[in-house]
């Protein structure tokens, strides 16, 4: 049985493919349309997931949506309505898109659908999930374990905020909600919103800031903004914002508990902002750690699934596996909109058409490693289409050659086998550099990626290597753990030092991986498996037995404002626009100082049209 599994219409549209229960293919459309966050339809990432297997619409059983849009509907109408008269002018904006487009979205889906096959095709059933429900079937179903506790968590589906699940051969079964506009998520987006971030895409951003501040406005929030119950259950105080009846985030009430109007963006941020995001990064723990309690107690599950915008905040998560309130967490990769796809189309597989799971060895994500991939011969095309000078080596030499590269403090684009499938880049659309250079952050965030120098960067670490490198005792393949730095490696600071505030904190090497060491002497770690990606393991290897050192910088393959890169010809062209070194398209290796810059040959420049 094939199963497509659809997300689209808000943010991060995606598609997902099953074939008889197995997970085969799954990629956002924004890496097809180059769209940052593309709501739209996802018709390139659906046909991609189709050619992937050799399939046509025909051979599709099932299409599955991921929520249920009449419901969302309701709430809304119900929203507005408890408000009125005021967010007036926003609710005429929702009707406007709600009656053209949204309410009528069962006809617009069989209508995408169609156009994805033959016009006298068969059409596959259109089925449709529960937000929430899509989003414990994402976390569950590809799971390792056999009975679990699951947490959703994010700003809101149809009505829920948070729900508990608890997962075990007969599916899924609900516990509890909290409802809109009681939301974890939909609060963290408004601190997201007050210091000058874009909220659904901004939110890692104020977690990156929150090391540099001081949490000093923790009882404010709390005394003020959201009520935390002893269980972790919350309520917030609605009238500090403006999310359920406006535009905006947040509303005069709350500007004037803070004594300001919220940053806009580009401006200077200062310790104020600063202090804000630590202090709402500690009031979010705080409700993480309690519903966990609660979950444990009240299932008496030892492991706990994790999915929703929230279960992307990996500070939390590291805090929550450190705290040990389960024995064992598994956090789904793509915890966002875009894995609700995949999570709508295992619902219908265990739930709907009653298949039982299957036993796995670790979990039934691959790795993440389900998008596009493009042959060395394709690649070879490419290139001498558009004059762009390379080497082809063998992987051995290419891995020596490399680590050597990267061991002079070369900055490497590496673009290795399939897409991955979620935010994170992991190994395969990657930007890679050398842990030990002083000067690597602020080169890759500047010069290259060209975003906000207080950003951190991620090292990725050979699994066998790292508890050696870090404290941590647990597997962390897709980016979702924070943990500290071991304390062997890490650096003191003078009394000088420990006095200085905000970003003057980014100037002092707190280790001897300075680059991805943060301010408060945390990495966001990826462990690496020789088993889900053996080219990235053994280049690590490679630079290890050069170096001593088992854990390179990994970022993700883009500039800021862009998807993640897709095809080589993305790559390529993020490339030529960055002052990256060196480019790896699979085998075939590209130095920029050989690459086409002149007036004499400019056809890489035609085929991309820069923005």
């Amino acid at each position: 049985m094939r199963i497509l599994g659809i997300s689209a219409y808000y943010h991060d549209s995606a598609a997902a493919l099953l074939v008889d229960g197995e997970v085969v293919a799954a990629a956002q459309e924004e890496r097809f349309s180059r769209k940052k966050h593309d709501a739209r339809f996802p018709a390139s990432a659906a046909r991609y997931c189709l050619d992937s297997q050799g399939l046509a619409l025909a051979d599709i059983d099932a299409v599955v949506y991921y929520e249920k849009p009449l419901l969302t509907f309701e709430r809304l109408l119900e929203t507005y309505l408890g408000a009125a008269p005021r967010g007036g002018r926003s609710f005429v904006a929702a009707m406007q898109v709600w009656l053209k487009e949204k309410l009528f979205l069962k006809t617009e889906l069989k209508k995408q659908v169609a156009a994805l096959g033959a016009p006298d095709a068969k059409q596959p059933e259109l089925l449709f999930s529960e937000h929430h429900l899509s989003h414990a079937g994402a976390a569950f179903y590809p799971s390792p374990f056999e009975k679990a506790a699951v947490l959703c968590m994010d700003g809101v589906g149809e009505w829920a905020t948070t729900s508990a699940w608890l997962g075990d051969s007969a599916g899924l079964s609900p516990l509890w909600e909290i409802n809109f506009p009681h939301s974890l998520g939909l609060l963290y987006s408004a601190f997201t919103y007050y210091c000058g971030f874009k909220v659904n895409s901004g939110e890692y951003k104020l977690m990156g800031l929150a090391p540099y501040g001081e949490p000093r406005y923790v009882d404010q929030i709390k005394q003020h903004l959201i009520d935390i119950k002893p269980d972790g259950t919350f309520r917030l105080d609605l009238s500090y914002f403006k999310f359920h009846r406006g535009f905006r985030m947040t509303g005069r009430k709350f500007h004037k508990l803070f004594g300001r109007p919220p940053r806009k963006g580009e401006t200077e941020l200062s310790q104020f902002h600063m202090d804000l995001a630590a202090s709402i990064q500690v009031v979010t723990e705080e409700v993480v750690l309690k519903l966990a309690r609660t979950l444990r107690q009240e299932t008496g599950a030892t492991a706990l699934c994790l999915s929703g915008g929230v279960a992307l905040n990996c500070v939390a998560n590291g805090k929550l596996l450190r705290e040990g309130i389960f024995d064992q967490i598994w956090i789904q990769p793509a915890s966002g909109d875009a894995g609700s796809a995949l999570g709508a189309a295992l619902v219908a597989w265990h739930q709907h058409f009653k298949n039982s799971r299957q036993p796995v060895s670790g979990d039934a994500m691959k790795g993440t490693y389900l998008g596009p991939d493009f042959s060395n011969s394709e690649i070879c095309e490419y290139l001498t289409s558009i004059k762009a000078p390379f080497q082809a080596l063998e992987d051995p030499r290419l891995f020596d050659r490399l680590a050597g590269l990267l061991d002079q403090g070369k900055v490497v684009g590496w673009f290795n086998g399939r897409m991955e499938f979620g935010p994170r880049a992991l190994g395969a659309r990657s930007i890679i550099g050398d842990p030990r250079n002083q000067q690597m952050q602020s080169v890759m965030n500047l010069k290259i990626k060209y975003r906000e120098s207080f950003r951190p960067f991620a090292p990725s670490v050979l699994e066998q290597e790292v508890a050696n490198q870090f404290e941590l005792n647990a597997q962390s393949p897709y980016m979702l753990l924070v943990a500290p730095v071991k304390k062997e490696l890490c650096q003191s600071m003078t009394a000088e030092q420990e006095q200085l505030f905000g970003i003057d904190k980014l100037k002092v090497p707190r280790s001897s991986l300075p680059a991805i060491t943060h301010v408060d002497y945390s990495a966001r770690v990826q462990t690496v498996s020789e088993r889900t990606n053996p080219r990235y393991f053994n280049l690590i290897k490679a630079f290890q037995r050069r170096t001593g050192c088992p854990t390179i910088v990994n970022t993700s393959f883009n500039v800021r404002g862009e998807p993640i890169v897709c095809t080589p010809q993305d790559a390529y062209r993020c490339f030529m626009r960055t002052e990256m070194d060196v480019l790896v398209l699979q085998n075939q290796l590209l130095f920029k100082e050989e690459q086409p810059q002149d007036d004499a040959d400019e056809s890489w420049k035609q085929e991309f049209e820069l923005d």
